[in-house]
């Protein structure tokens, strides 16, 4: 096995176990941190893919700026002790994480059941994921999608920041 796909397979194995862990969290703060590391991992995935932009970009822009929001929303929010967490925890837990399973599952026979297996992606692959092509890309074909998402973006910080101008009655 070459070294790129044990890479591959090590830090897919880690994006799982961290995204487990994302979602098993009690406390937000803890879940927010778990996410980081998944940001992480998937910026690794990204490396062995051939793709050091889309991996800094990661890195930069999940693992940093919007992790950043995420903690401060969630210390905005003023979520209160874990008692009342439980509180909302919905009972259906269960069958989600026994649908969820049986995914994994299928997925992984569908995996198994295939006869080329993993193939690492070509060292050509790697410009696909540069500035110039993603640029390229961004400004031509998806110029409108592109200009729709940053006015979204706008509207979004706007709102944020109305909300947080706003006064909290006791």
């Amino acid at each position: 096995m070459a070294a790129e796909t044990l890479f591959f397979f090590l830090f897919g194995a880690a994006a799982v176990g961290t995204a487990l862990a994302v979602i098993t969290r009690r406390n937000p703060v803890a879940s927010a941190l778990w996410m980081v590391g998944y940001f992480l991992t998937l910026a690794g995935l990204y490396l062995t893919l051939y793709a050091p932009f889309i991996a800094v970009m990661q890195v930069l822009i999940y693992a940093g700026a919007i992790m950043v929001l995420v903690i401060f929303v969630i210390m905005l929010l003023n979520l209160g002790n874990p008692e009342q967490l439980r509180e909302r925890f919905n009972p259906r837990v269960g069958l989600a994480s026994a649908l969820g399973a049986l995914l994994v599952l299928q997925f992984l026979v569908f995996l198994l059941s295939r006869p080329t297996g993993y193939q690492a992606p070509s060292p050509k692959a790697a410009e696909l994921g540069s500035p110039q092509t993603i640029g390229q890309v961004l400004f031509t074909d998806y110029l409108f999608p592109f200009e729709a998402v940053s006015l979204l973006l706008l509207a979004a910080v706007v709102g944020a920041v109305i909300l947080a101008k706003r006064k909290v009655e006791p």
